[in-house]
């Protein structure tokens, strides 16, 4: 795999998705299509792919999937504490909830979580909270209910299904099955809420489990120590992909990345060329996958996804696209 110097995910992770998407009539290659993730780096579970090979199959699978398929929160929920490994394990070998979610947060990236989790606290009940806005706007609501699903699926596997949930909570309305949510919590989830969040009781939340070995979770947690110091790699490749998906978008120029990067427009050209890669190159890829997913999951006019995509102009962005795809946007549309 060529390293671009990005945040690395295990790769087991992604075996979930490309499951998912058999049970749902796709195959294999059509999700690992200009990931580079070979089916060896998945056979090991103990292998790596970087965020943005990850990214690429995600976009791949909401891509094939049919408009009125499988959300993002039936795909949380194929997630299980086997599935993280070594992170799943300490999970499930904490004295309490809360410590297994404090431990779980202070180890996220072991995780397949793109959303920002935090704790939170209300008189009465103990949970966290997800942010979404670092996610890529066109994955954001898909991998949000991806997320919550899961931590709701680990919660539950953690606490032997026994835990008293108080509230499954949502900003907006996703299209989000309210039964389903119901089924799992026993609580109907609130839509139009002030923040996407998870409760509990503080009695579930705070009750010592049977079994506690403290002398193993200690191990546990030391291999999650050196867990992460493989996965944290981020290079200067995945800290300019970071600012172009997310507060810079698409549209930065190669000086102003270097300013937020604080470096000269010279030396982050040196940099990216020594990690493989271009500004050039970089923000073609981002906009051609982005531009395919608004074309084929948004009725956005072109003169919209133009300037969704940072082009001053739809002209550009059109002679791009053919350039890309050998046809015009409202050809490919069609």
């Amino acid at each position: 795999m060529h390293n671009t110097g990005e945040t690395l995910h295990p790769a087991a992770i992604s075996e979930v998705m490309l499951n998912f998407a058999q049970r749902n009539g796709i195959d294999r290659q059509t999700c690992l299509l200009g990931t580079g993730i070979s089916d060896v780096s998945l056979a090991g579970g103990e292998g790596l792919i970087t965020r943005t090979q990850e990214m690429r199959l995600i976009e791949n699978l909401m891509l094939a999937l049919p408009d009125a398929g499988p959300s993002g929160f039936e795909l949380g929920l194929q997630y299980s504490l086997a599935t993280f490994g070594v992170w799943g394990f300490a999970l499930r070998t904490c004295k309490t909830l809360r410590d297994a979610i404090v431990l779980g947060i202070r180890y996220l990236p072991l995780s397949t979580a793109y959303c920002r989790v935090a704790i939170c606290e209300d008189e009465n009940a103990f949970g966290v909270t997800f942010d979404a806005d670092p996610i890529p706007s066109h994955l954001r609501q898909f991998l949000l209910e991806r997320d919550m699903a899961t931590a709701i699926n680990l919660v539950r596997e953690i606490t032997l299904h026994g835990v008293d949930f108080k509230a499954v909570e949502f900003i907006g309305v996703p299209e989000v099955n309210p039964e389903l949510v119901k089924g799992l919590c026993s609580v109907a989830p609130v839509f139009n809420a002030p923040a996407h969040r998870i409760m509990v009781s503080y009695e579930g939340a705070d009750k010592p489990f049977p079994g506690y070995e403290p002398t193993l979770t200690r191990m546990l947690e030391q291999q999650c120590r050196q867990r992460m110091v493989a996965v944290e790699n981020i290079g200067i490749t995945g800290k300019v992909r970071q600012k172009l998906l997310g507060d810079m978008g698409l549209g930065a120029t190669l000086d102003d990345m270097a300013s937020e990067l604080a470096l000269s427009s010279r030396s982050l050209r040196r940099k990216l060329e020594q990690e493989g890669s271009s500004y050039r190159e970089l923000i073609e890829e981002e906009r051609r996958q982005l531009a395919l997913q608004l074309l084929d999951n948004t009725k956005m006019k072109v003169e919209e996804v133009a300037a969704h995509l940072g082009y001053t102009d739809a002209g550009g962005f059109v002679r791009a696209f053919k350039r890309w795809m050998n046809c015009a946007p409202s050809e490919y549309r069609k």
